[in-house]
């Protein structure tokens, strides 16, 4: 079986809907807790990258020093190795900035379910082939990709953010919007407090139940739409062929 390296930034986050499709194409997650001081093992034994979100900054290296050593993976990964790569919300964020992009604070961040549509690239591009070109996503992010790194193809974009989703060759794309959320995920919050604290600091109280009732009905949209994007990227790139 194939290995998954995978770079997580908060306690119980995973890649959510995505391991049941590990499962099936045969790869084998192994997680690396960078919040925890795990070091990132050598990148040769591993056949892809997935790294996950967090409540961490790009540029908050004096804070998180491990966010240097992910972006020196990242590059080495991505450019060097060229080997399939797929990052969500601070994983697109860390592509873009370790390939010589540009990440800042959001003029307006995203919090709940918002509309993203395909750009004129992304509706080209075989990442997306078969993707609505509207469609409905989960959000949790106050910072964004201001400047794309060299070669980089913008295949998304909401209303306030002009980079939802970004390509680098054949083998590497990420999402700033949370496409591994799952009904589990959410429903998982529950038992988590510090998420919901996290949630209605933001929305206002009763937010974690506004977002639950919200984004329930619209997830098998979700989910159909998240399992197109990671068909079209495991042939692309040719992480399964």
């Amino acid at each position: 079986m194939k290995k998954a390296l995978i770079l997580q930034h908060m306690n119980h986050d995973h890649p959510g809907r995505f391991l049941d499709w590990f499962a099936e194409d045969g790869l084998v997650p192994v997680p690396v807790r960078m919040f925890e001081g795990q070091e990132i093992p050598p990148l040769a034994g591993f056949d892809f990258m997935f790294v996950l979100g967090g409540a961490q900054d790009t540029w908050q290296e004096e804070d998180y020093p491990y966010l240097k050593a992910e972006k020196e993976a990242i590059r080495e990964w991505v450019w060097d190795r060229a080997k399939p790569y797929f990052g969500v919300c601070l994983g697109h964020q860390l592509l873009a900035t370790g390939l010589g992009g540009e990440v800042a604070p959001a003029d307006e961040g995203e919090v709940g379910v918002f509309d993203v549509a395909l750009t004129e690239d992304g509706k080209s591009s075989p990442h997306m082939s078969g993707m609505p070109e509207t469609q409905k996503v989960m959000q949790w992010h106050h910072a964004e990709v201001k400047r794309v790194p060299q070669s980089g193809r913008v295949l998304a974009q909401s209303a306030r953010t002009g980079v939802q989703a970004l390509a680098i060759g054949d083998h590497a794309l990420s999402t700033q919007f949370h496409c591994e959320f799952s009904p589990q995920t959410v429903a998982g919050w529950s038992s988590l407090p510090g998420y919901i604290e996290m949630l209605e600091k933001l929305k206002g109280p009763g937010a974690y139940q506004r977002l639950l009732h919200e984004s329930y009905p619209l997830m098998p949209g979700m989910q159909k739409a998240t399992r197109r994007m990671w068909d079209n990227f495991k042939s692309v790139s040719g992480l399964v062929k």
